[in-house]
């Protein structure tokens, strides 16, 4: 059993490593704090079309 479980084990550490690899050389982890506090502001474009909208109406 150990000749299965040992080998299948680094294989699964090598996709771990590769992966974070890839998400770094994407750049998926360059800045973590912007995306979760973005949603806390409303940009200007959002109100320009919302203006936009109302005064059609």
């Amino acid at each position: 059993m150990l000749w299965i479980v040992i080998p299948l084990a680094f294989v699964f550490a090598g996709l771990a490593i590769a992966a974070f690899m890839w998400t770094v050389r994407t750049g998926q982890m360059d800045d973590l704090d912007t995306p979760a506090s973005r949603i806390l502001f409303e940009d200007d474009d959002t109100k320009a079309a919302k203006r936009t909208s109302a005064e059609k109406k």
